[in-house]
């Protein structure tokens, strides 16, 4: 013979549903709170494209868990492979502006020697990291205006071949905040200090 179901049962097994429904999504608080978006001229960035350095610090971000930096970089022609660079732990991203090259990318880096930490780049670009001769095994990629590149830290990057030249925007995320903060006023006193 069939038993009939408590009565108690039956109302836990209709009102579950609505009670996990009823239930909010966890609140996450924001990483960076109260904070204020950035804004950068297009004008500003026109006045970093038009400086010749290779690698230029426009802004350096908190944005909470992390820093974000944005950068210009210019390289010019290049016919034989330039040396590698790691960051160990900054990420890069590179969006190619104007111009072409051979990139090569990968984390098994030949004759790994690490950077001086009063080296300018590990100071104020992109923290400490490593030079080497060559990437074993790296991913070659052929970059163009429009293209994105992504780095992560920890992974060697060379360019091989620029047939004129290649810039791009540089955006640095650094978790570790290891590159020192650049406010609006700081990049104004670096273009009207150069």
């Amino acid at each position: 013979m069939k038993k009939t179901p408590e009565p108690h049962w039956i109302l836990v097994a209709l009102l579950l549903p609505t009670a996990v429904l009823a239930q909010e999504a966890p609140e996450f608080p924001p990483s960076c709170n109260m904070c204020s978006a950035t804004h950068v001229a297009a004008e500003e960035i026109q006045e970093f494209l038009e400086i010749p350095q290779v690698d230029q610090q426009v802004r350096s971000l908190d944005v909470g868990k992390s820093n974000v930096q944005i950068a210009i970089a210019h390289r010019g022609r290049l016919e034989e492979p330039g040396g590698v660079a790691e960051h160990s732990l900054v990420t890069e991203v590179y969006y190619v502006i104007s111009g072409s090259g051979t990139n090569v990318t990968g984390p098994d880096l030949v004759g790994s020697v690490p950077r001086p930490a009063t080296n300018r780049a590990v100071q104020y670009l992109n923290g400490p990291g490593h030079n080497a001769r060559e990437i074993r095994g790296g991913q070659t990629v052929e970059l163009e205006a429009g293209d994105v590149l992504v780095i992560p830290a920890g992974t060697g990057h060379q360019f091989t071949r620029i047939d004129d030249h290649i810039t791009y925007l540089m955006i640095r995320i650094d978790p570790d905040k290891v590159v020192p903060l650049l406010d609006e006023t700081g990049a104004q006193e670096y273009l009207d200090n150069r």
